[in-house]
């Protein structure tokens, strides 16, 4: 049975096949297209429909449309004319707004299938046309469609791939059709909703106000807020705890207070960063911090469960996932990599896949998110040779570390693309923690404002003795205090307040990435890389090996390593230069 997920409702649209209970691929619809989010520039200012994703999804499969059985669509609005709202229903996605035609499940169908009298419906409307194969070859498309609650589909994506047989499963994000928050325990293929937190209250909405005020790209920029925290002092606590009402029952509520009358006026983008704005930062950050705290044991109480999930776009906040672990009543959490919206997709199809097998057998454990595309050696060979650089094979992993202990720093592409907002392995840019410069130099080179971290992977087996009570961080979703015994030994993942956001990996989920930390290792005495996204500022990560020899080639990154070829920038700009000397085209004039 194959059930494809799809998320499109509102930003990181994305899609995920399951075939009888397991995984097959996932992907979000950015990486194709490289539009950052999904998100279409005005005039559209619509979230793209996942149709690259659907179509990797399926290849990775061998199939096409005409074989799914189910697909699962992470929303359903349904509910609001259940409201009795209107019969018309605006949309998070152009057009805006449908009337329900006679025969119709829901206004939303025009968007996904074409409905032709006495036929079935095919989720071919707008694909794009170097797509149609996959989507217009299956005939009489066979398969159900289903709407799944938003704040379903999340809870379904923290519980049902995670190691739990039970849990408390927590759900916190901007908005869903009502719901912006939830309150969930997980049983074996089930889950049962305890409470919700309806619209307008919600902790999501909040912190894009504030990242909003503070100059930054809501839906975006979240994570520079809470990267900003750490440099600032909650002097302004008294305010957000009089904005975010906690309650006694695990509730809370959100009171409308203007906060540039209260704390001035707001930063324009790009204006410089003042006191006030760290010290904002930091005050939001304590106030969600003490407030999920606070929901957290409320569920505890309510469901006695040790172990807690947690999913929604406020789960990639990874400060408060630690204190969460250190303080709340858990002895374990589990957070799902792609936490956010994208993450619905993998939720929607894994709860469709578990109603319709109806056996309660979880066949499905997520211990990696590399659930991406992935292109053998022949592929990318073929990518360099048609662009003419200069290339070797690599008989091992010695020249990369070597060249990482050098403080070279270096572009990695292996295997599968990652699922989720965290590079993990698959797409990433390695360097050396041992130097203080580090951070500034990958900073720079991503164009990035200099007040961001950087993070570190680590053995897993090492982890406990580098970073205060890490065991295993696979998602890079917690941050944890580095050993003060070890901050001089590694000062560039150490954030200014001694933190580092940790990512642990085995050789299990994925071998040569962790070989090439036992290299790193054996050169230096060092079981730690700094590891950050492979992309530069405003551009999505890189999905294909064309994307990574294009941002390789216009960013100052010294090597890159795909698969098992190296090209270092040194080669690539003595071939540019020899190619400017045969063709007489005149260097650059420097300003």
């Amino acid at each position: 049975m194959y059930t494809l997920g799809i998320n499109a409702a509102y930003h990181d649209s994305s899609a995920c096949l399951v075939h009888d209970g397991v995984v097959v691929a996932a992907a979000e619809e950015e990486r194709f297209t490289r539009i950052k989010h999904a998100k279409r520039p005005v005039p559209f200012s619509a979230w793209e429909l996942p149709y690259h994703a659907i179509d990797f999804c399926l290849a990775s499969a061998g199939v096409d449309i005409g074989a799914l059985d189910h697909v699962a669509y992470a929303y359903d609005p349904q509910q609001l004319l259940r409201d009795g709202r209107s019969a018309v229903v605006a949309l998070p996605l152009q057009p805006s707004a449908h009337p329900i035609p006679e025969g119709w499940d829901s206004p939303w169908e025009p968007l996904f299938v074409s409905y032709v009298v006495n036929a079935p419906r095919l989720l071919v409307d707008g694909v794009p046309h170097h797509l149609q194969r996959r989507f217009g070859k299956a005939g009489a498309a066979r398969y159900r469609w289903h709407f799944v609650d938003h704040h379903l589909a999340h809870e379904a994506s923290a519980f049902l791939p995670s190691p739990f047989d039970s849990a408390a499963v927590l759900t916190m994000d901007g908005r869903g059709e009502r719901a912006t928050t939830s309150y969930a325990v997980g049983q074996g293929t089930g889950l049962e909703r305890l409470a919700q937190i309806d619209l307008p209250h919600s902790l999501g909405l909040l912190y894009e106000e504030v990242t909003r005020y503070l100059g930054f790209l809501h839906s975006s920029d979240e994570y520079k807020v809470m990267a900003l925290a750490s440099f600032g002092k909650p002097r302004y606590r008294e305010l957000f705890r009089e904005i975010l009402e906690s309650g006694p029952d695990g509730r809370y509520r959100i009171n409308d207070v203007p906060l540039a009358e209260r704390l001035g006026p707001a930063r324009r983008r790009g204006e410089a960063l003042e006191e006030r704005h760290f010290d904002v930062a930091c005050s939001l950050q304590k106030a969600l911090e003490e407030t999920v705290l606070g929901m957290a044991r409320w569920l505890h109480e309510q469901t006695g469960e040790r172990r807690l999930c947690l999913a929604g776009g406020v789960a990639l906040n990874c400060v408060m996932n630690g204190r969460l672990l250190r303080e709340g009543p858990y002895d374990d959490i589990w957070v799902q990599p792609a936490a956010g919206d994208a993450g619905t997709a993998l939720g929607a199809a894994l709860w469709i896949d578990a109603r319709e097998r109806n056996d309660g057998e979880r066949r499905y454990t997520m211990d990696h998110a590399l659930l991406g595309p992935s292109y053998d050696e022949r592929e990318i060979e073929a990518v360099l040779r048609r662009a003419g650089v200069r290339y070797r094979r690599l008989p091992g992993l010695d020249d990369v570390a070597e060249l990482l202990a050098r403080d070279r720093i270096v572009a990695w592409f292996q295997g599968a693309m990652e699922f989720g907002p965290r590079a993990l392995g698959g797409r990433s840019i390695l360097a050396s923690p041992m130097s203080p410069s580090m951070q500034a130099r990958l900073n720079d080179i991503k164009d990035r404002e200099d007040f961001r971290p950087v993070a570190p992977v680590v053995l897993e087996e090492e982890a406990p003795d580098w970073f205060a009570g890490c065991r295993r961080s696979p998602f890079m979703l917690f941050v944890y205090d580095v050993l003060p015994e070890r901050r001089a030994r590694i000062p560039a993942v150490a954030h200014v307040d001694g933190t580092a956001r940790v990512q642990t990996v085995n050789r299990e989920q994925h071998p040569v990435y962790y070989d090439l930390l036992r290299a790193f290792q054996a050169r230096t005495g060092v079981p730690v890389l700094v590891n950050t996204s492979f992309n530069t500022r405003g551009e999505p990560i890189v999905c294909t090996p064309r994307d990574a020899l294009e941002c390789f080639a216009s960013s100052p990154l010294d090597a890159l390593v795909m698969g098992p070829f190296l090209l270092e920038k040194r080669e690539l700009l003595n071939d540019v230069a020899r190619f400017r000397r045969r063709t007489d085209v005149p260097a650059p004039v420097s300003a």
